[in-house]
């Protein structure tokens, strides 16, 4: 398979279809804006380490870790859906595609054991019932290095994740900034351990 440019009329199309395939999956009519894929990926560099993405649709938040110096092997990439799954395999042969529900990371071995320094999400959290967000967040950071740091956007006035969630798995969530350059805008929030938050303040 060919790999598609960033904010092609390719990309734009596959990602329309994977919408009305299943909206409340895909989550958008359109791939995440450049300025978008810029503020979720700002505290993003190559000395973080492996970064794990979830729902990575058509790439934009890859393209930009790896713009930022992320490295390409670092990366594993954890995709629901078999036609976005197969796009990245070919777009990003060195990183690690894995077509899965995100709630099973905990089944599968990353990056030769090393813990990863950042989840990077793209799920429609929004649209997930609350057992759904707890096993994703759950599975998730039983990946993270303790000062480790997940990130999620959403199309909300407020975070994505509940505070009963939050509450259960001993995380803080902190928004970091928003953009009208996206359609519709969006926000972005770190969630972290509340040890390391207490610790920072």
């Amino acid at each position: 398979m060919t790999p598609v440019p960033p904010n092609s009329s390719a990309e734009r199309l596959r990602f329309a279809r994977a919408w009305l395939g299943s909206p409340l999956k895909v989550a958008a009519v359109a791939p995440s804006s450049r300025a978008l894929a810029r503020l979720m990926t700002s505290e993003i560099s190559a000395s973080t380490g492996p970064v794990i993405e979830l729902g990575p649709g058509t790439g934009p938040f890859t393209r930009a870790m790896l713009a930022r110096g992320v490295d390409e092997n670092d990366l594993a990439l954890v995709e629901y859906g078999e036609s976005f799954a197969r796009a990245l395999s070919s777009s990003f042969p060195k990183a690690n595609t894995l077509c899965m529900d995100a709630a099973a990371l905990d089944t599968v071995k990353l990056f030769d054991g090393r813990p990863a320094g950042a989840v990077v999400s793209g799920l429609p959290l929004l649209s997930m019932p609350k057992p759904q967000v707890e096993a994703i967040l759950r599975a998730a950071f039983g990946k993270l290095a303790p000062t480790g740091a997940f990130y999620q956007f959403t199309y909300g006035p407020r975070c994505p994740v509940p505070r009963v969630v939050l509450d259960r798995l001993g995380l803080k969530a902190e928004r970091i900034g928003g953009t009208f350059a996206n359609i519709p805008p969006a926000a972005v929030y770190r969630l972290r351990r509340v040890e390391l938050a207490a610790c920072e303040q």
